[in-house]
């Protein structure tokens, strides 16, 4: 007995150590660092886990974790996108342009702004599929292009107000209050990952591959539960369910599903482990890096206009370049391996969080830009280093 349980101790570090090497931890390390950054603030300011902070909190991450989510997709293959933080600058001038200037519906503006980021990134994927120049040159002859063609649409007063009761302005300022809606998005979210996962591992046992026990399936459903149910109840203590944040969630859940449950996904992850083999594997490899910069383009429109709806108008500062640098380091802080071929959407969520919860507690404190730049500088580099470091593959040779 004494052997038989030291034998499964053993085999249980030699695991955990194989995962580690191979970078295997998931989310485990994002989730222990968020933890840490939101006891600190707490202890040094008591309103930073208040419901109306927190509220907001849920709120501001949105428009950059977007533009992150669209990132993950370039960075899944191996490549990156420096144009969308001046694509999210021009989607917020064309569509003030058009709505303001021009007098185009609120609705068809907001289709036109996110064609245009979609056609742009799709643009930058063909270019970089055709002429075999490093997609971050073509990208940053786009960052250029855009953030001119963006001040030539703002005009000389490089700002443009639109409407605070329109269909722009309530994708960050409606909430709704009612308790069903609060609750019953945490009971709903964690039902549909019950089920999702119970028939994932139904059906893998049926067919003799490995799977989920359901004992596990249970306990991550309950600890996603308690995850639920909490945002659930400080959300329900201000406002309500935000509107900006739900959309994201849906974002969020249809791009992981398209990762993760389609034969698009797999082509996806087998690009970023390789163009050569997956060329062999029968992937149609112009085709899927033209399309993931396509939809990065088209996430950095959305997002470009979530941040023109918390300033309701239109001005240079998705451009300016924080955009760009949080939205990446979104990325990979959040998981998102640089190298290709590993990470999810959810590093998107995870990352912007880390970002945004340092920005939101210095802000509460009373401390300047540029002490938050260095701290998310620092915790992007060991969040690079570490994945440096775990990559499959990488002797300590390679990587010297």
């Amino acid at each position: 007995m004494r052997g038989g349980y030291r034998g499964r101790l053993t085999a249980s570090a030699g695991t955990a150590r194989r995962r580690l090497r191979e970078g295997g931890l998931g989310p485990a390390p994002v989730l222990l660092a968020l933890a840490v950054i939101w006891a600190v603030f707490q202890g040094l300011n008591a309103n930073f886990l208040s419901p109306r902070n927190l509220s907001v909190l849920s709120v501001d991450i949105v428009g950059t974790g977007t533009v992150a989510v669209g990132v993950v997709f370039v960075l899944l293959i191996g490549e990156l996108d420096l144009s969308v933080g001046s694509l999210a600058g021009l989607s917020g001038a064309l569509f003030a342009t058009l709505n303001v200037n021009q007098g185009m519906p609120e609705w068809l503006a907001v289709l036109v702004a996110v064609a245009a980021g979609a056609a742009a990134g799709a643009f930058h994927g063909f270019v970089y599929t055709k002429t075999g120049v490093p997609a971050f040159v073509v990208t940053l002859a786009g960052l250029l292009a855009w953030d001119g063609l963006m001040l030539y649409l703002l005009g000389p007063e490089t700002s443009i107000g639109f409407s605070g009761d329109g269909l722009v302005a309530a994708l960050t300022s409606r909430y709704f209050g009612a308790a069903a809606a609060t609750w019953g998005l945490a009971v709903l979210g964690t039902a549909c990952y019950l089920g999702a996962c119970l028939r994932d591992s139904g059906r893998r046992a049926a067919l003799g591959l490995p799977h989920r026990p359901t004992g596990v399936i249970c306990v991550r459903a309950a600890l996603l539960a308690v995850v639920a149910f909490a945002v659930a109840y400080v959300l329900s203590r201000f406002e309500g369910l935000p509107l900006a944040l739900l959309i994201f969630l849906v974002v969020l859940v249809c791009s992981d599903l398209l990762l993760r449950r389609t034969s698009y996904g797999r082509q996806v992850l087998a690009l970023g482990g390789g163009a050569e083999a997956a060329l062999r594997a029968g992937v149609p490899v112009a085709r899927v890096r033209i399309s993931v910069f396509l939809v990065s383009g088209a996430l950095a429109a959305v997002g470009g206009l979530f941040v023109a709806s918390r300033l309701t108008s239109a001005t240079p500062a998705p451009g300016s370049g924080m955009l760009l640098v949080n939205a990446i380091a979104a990325a990979v802080i959040g998981g998102t391996s640089l190298f290709g071929g590993r990470g999810s959407t959810w590093s998107a969520l995870l990352g912007v969080l880390v970002i945004q919860s340092i920005a939101s507690g210095m802000a509460l404190l009373g401390v300047q830009p540029a002490v938050q730049f260095m701290i998310t500088g620092g915790v992007l580099l060991i969040a690079v280093v570490s994945d440096a470091l775990t990559r499959p593959g990488a002797s300590p040779r390679e990587r010297a």
